[in-house]
Formats: structure tokens, C-alpha cells, sequence
């Protein structure tokens, strides 16, 4: 599966393993905000490439569709280090024309999550 362009700029790419929606995005100069920490926006950006991929491996199971974003809440729960930072996105109700997805960033450990996220998504189709 091709990731949109601003996946690129993040370094994000699937994370090596059988797990088709696990994501990583190593630490680079170009994610970090305050000193030793990751930016908030790169991380939030994490967690939306985890829930477009989770949407697009479900809607290619169920016929395709274009999606479109309705609104996205990410909740930091802690600071993300200089360090990679993985992600991977649920879909947690796909309809005829909405989807619900919730994704989680963490670092070192999936039950310690840094950041979480619940996105809306139109779906439009074909």
C-alpha cells in the first residue's frame, strides 16, 4: 500500500514484520519539536497515517471506497522521546458511508501509549 506524500516527509513506513498496519516513524531531526521530545503535529500525523491504513486494508475487504476526514481527536498522554515511535490503527465501525478508526503511538511499549487518537471518515463508494 502506497502512503500519502506527508507520510514521506515524517519517514513513516510499515514497520518491518507480517503486521500490514503497523507503522514506524524513526526519530529524525526534522519530527522533533522542543529538545529530546517528538512535535506534537508529527506525531498526530503518525496516528492518522495508522487509521488511513487500517481504513484502506478494511475497505479494500469490503469493496473499496474513497475517504474523506470529518474530524480527528488526539489525546497526548505523555512525551514522545528521541526514539522510533510506532502506530497502528483499529477500525472500530465500518458503515455504508462512515467509518470510526481509533489508533495508538507508543515507543517502547503498545500498553504504555504516548499518544491515541479517534478519527471519523466519510466513505464514499465507487
Amino acid at each position: 500500500m502506497t502512503l500519502p506524500p506527508y507520510a514521506d516527509l515524517l519517514g513513516i513506513a510499515p514497520a518491518p514484520g507480517d503486521d500490514p498496519t503497523l507503522l514506524t516513524m524513526p526519530s529524525a531531526d526534522t519530527v522533533l519539536g522542543r529538545p529530546g521530545y517528538l512535535h506534537g503535529g508529527a506525531i498526530g500525523g503518525l496516528l492518522e497515517m495508522a487509521a488511513i491504513v487500517a481504513l484502506r486494508h478494511a475497505l479494500a475487504a469490503d469493496g473499496g471506497g474513497q475517504i474523506k476526514p470529518i474530524n480527528v481527536t488526539v489525546d497526548f498522554m505523555r512525551g514522545g522521546r528521541e526514539k522510533p515511535t510506532f502506530a497502528r490503527g483499529t477500525v472500530t465501525r465500518l458503515g455504508g458511508r462512515v467509518a470510526n478508526v481509533e489508533a495508538i503511538a507508543w515507543q517502547d511499549d503498545p500498553a504504555k501509549p504516548i499518544a491515541a487518537a479517534r478519527m471519523n471518515y466519510l466513505i464514499v463508494r465507487g
